[in-house]
């Protein structure tokens, strides 16, 4: 199963009625056929599942992908709890173009993104 490149970005918010391109995440992970993140093959290939956080007037932070448990994160520096980002039922989403997800940021809170695009 190849791995799949899918950028998250903003959606609509009182701040930003529009969504935002400019605030969002590229991460890599294992998709099956339908969209959802194949979680044995992400424990094959998990060095390879990368995470970049662009937020326009922020520092780019990178990270990876982690499932520890029953839940997915993005994870941040080298501490086991450091900077982690929990998402919102991550095992159920597809990650399709058009579908959303949310995520609890570093900052508290919980933000709901479109998955702009998969390749």
């Amino acid at each position: 199963m190849p791995l799949k490149k899918i950028r998250l970005e903003l959606a609509r918010t009182p701040e930003h009625p529009e969504g935002s391109a400019e605030h969002g995440y590229e991460f890599v992970a294992p998709l099956s056929a339908d969209g959802h993140i194949d979680l044995e093959e992400w424990r094959r290939t998990r060095e390879r599942c990368t995470v970049h956080r662009f937020w326009r007037g922020e520092d780019a932070m990178d990270g990876r992908l982690a499932h520890r448990g029953t839940r997915w994160f993005f994870h941040y520096g080298e501490e086991e709890d450091e900077a982690d980002e929990p998402i919102f039922r991550f095992d159920r989403h597809t990650f399709n173009a058009g579908d959303y997800v949310s995520i609890t940021e570093h900052d508290g809170e919980q933000r709901t993104f479109r998955v702009a695009s998969v390749r």
